[in-house]
């Protein structure tokens, strides 16, 4: 057979309805890992839908409990004899709450339903239909080529990526030698547009931190005190006003990335951020002076206020309240000194009469990545994706949200490669989540299109 072949049968594979009823299947599993009752679900979805999948394409299985907290793993190993290389894949299987009280009417979050060209459903985009379109064409194309791929494929599912990925860095180092490969491929998020094809090689950092002053209990009548009394909410104010200019532009050498390389910059020439009819209109003199807005996403690092609470704003009183908080976050892209985030942070403070604002690190989600975008993995994977759609691959250096990409790029050295079937206005994480059904059929074609061409692959060289 021939790779042709490989992707009208993934055509064929979505006309019938196997993918909508596979895809079905698994949105019905409530596989809520936020939920503390959940432990049951998130087995399942392992055992009966991953497990026999896998198990029907040549996988070898294995589950693995969490080390630290949280659902199960599992890793699989597909085997041939003498591979080119190993291709490790990814994909969760837990989802966000269901919030099914919120839903348009008729619609259910463990219900898929399709309306028009959008599937609803809890997970039909994050991340269920995403790894169910992968282990969808993969199936296609291991038949196209008479059952041999000509490299190993492994996949790593995780039932815990909506909990922060607990225990994945862990499993990863522990099980090293049993997820080592030579490049990761795989699918979450969205792409930057539904109509063209994406690529994103990392993801930002985030880093989410408190600014507090607790300047005395409890709240003193204003008129009594006012012009005596320091105001929390007005030091606050003034504190962040010392590191973001009113126009967001991070005023704080020590929170901005060292450089923008001129191969991301090359990258990001011809990418378009928003527009489309759902999105919000960009204020364009916001951010960094100087960058385009796809490098103030993808290039930049911004610092976000995203809730400030001083005194009772739901009932506010005449009174100087005694405490303030912000609750901030850093987005940063690799070449940051993020872990000295806080020190530069208190300098600054120290330095501009801020003595008195405490800096309460809440939690780091993740590094930044970035795979260098001249990798010889990302070439083959826009070769490959431009051939089979005939279309333009918008290549980001790195998403600007966060991925647990460390996990893969750090821990097991890989060169990170992850090709999206999302899309910006998917829902994901809200009532009414869906998967466009346009997006899903071209993105099995072009994943067949790609295990394809991985196969012609002669070594391993990156």
């Amino acid at each position: 057979m021939s790779r042709q072949q490989a992707i009208d049968n993934a055509a064929v594979y979505f006309d019938s309805g196997e993918f909508q009823r596979i895809l079905a299947r698994r949105v019905a599993c409530a596989s809520e890992s936020q939920e503390p009752d959940s432990a049951g679900a998130l087995v399942a979805y392992l055992a009966d839908e991953m497990i026999p999948a896998l198990e029907a394409l040549g996988f070898s299985c294995r589950t693995l409990a969490n080390p630290v907290r949280g659902g199960p793993f599992l890793i699989a190993h597909r085997a041939e004899p003498d591979p080119a290389f190993t291709l490790l894949s990814y994909g969760h299987g837990d989802v966000v709450r269901g919030y099914a009280s919120q839903w348009l009417e008729g619609l259910s979050p463990w219900q898929l339903q399709v309306r028009g060209d959008k599937w609803y459903g809890r997970g039909s985009a994050d991340n269920k239909g995403q790894h169910t379109i992968n282990l969808g064409a993969l199936a296609q194309t291991i038949a196209a080529r008479g059952g041999r791929l000509g490299y190993d494929v492994k996949f790593l599912i995780e039932m815990g990526e909506e909990m922060g990925s607990p225990g994945l860095r862990e499993v990863c180092a522990e099980e090293r030698t049993a997820l080592a490969a030579d490049v990761l491929v795989a699918s979450d998020g969205p792409r930057l547009s539904a109509t063209r094809p994406t690529l994103f090689l990392g993801s930002r950092g985030a880093f989410n931190f408190e600014l507090r002053i607790t300047a005395r209990q409890g709240g003193h009548h204003s008129g009594n005190w006012g012009g005596l009394l320091s105001n929390p909410g007005v030091r606050l104010a003034n504190a962040i006003a010392s590191m973001v200019s009113p126009t967001g532009r991070i005023l704080l050498p020590g929170l901005l990335p060292r450089s923008l390389p001129e191969n991301v910059r090359r990258a990001l020439a011809g990418i378009e951020v928003g527009g489309g009819p759902d999105d919000p209109a960009i204020d364009p003199q916001w951010g960094e002076p100087g960058l385009t807005p796809a490098e103030k996403v993808f290039g930049w690092n911004t610092f976000e206020v995203l809730a400030f609470k001083t005194g009772n704003p739901d009932a506010p009183v005449n009174a100087i309240p005694g405490q303030g908080v912000a609750y901030c976050q850093l987005r940063y892209v690799v070449d940051s000194d993020h872990e000295n985030f806080v020190s530069h942070m208190r300098a600054h403070l120290d330095a501009h009469g801020f003595a008195d604002v405490q800096i309460i690190p809440s939690r780091e989600i993740a590094p930044a990545t970035r795979l260098d975008p001249d990798n010889i993995w990302v070439h083959r994977a826009i070769e490959s994706i431009t051939r089979t759609t005939g279309k333009p691959v918008d290549l980001l250096p790195n998403l600007g949200g966060t991925l647990p990409n460390d996990a893969f790029s750090d821990i097991l050295g890989l060169p990170t490669v992850w090709v999206p079937h999302s899309y910006a206005a998917c829902s994901q994480h809200a009532p009414n989540e869906h998967l466009l059904g346009s997006v899903a059929r071209e993105s099995l074609q072009l994943m067949a299109g790609l295990f394809w061409d991985l196969g012609e692959v002669a070594t391993p060289s990156a």
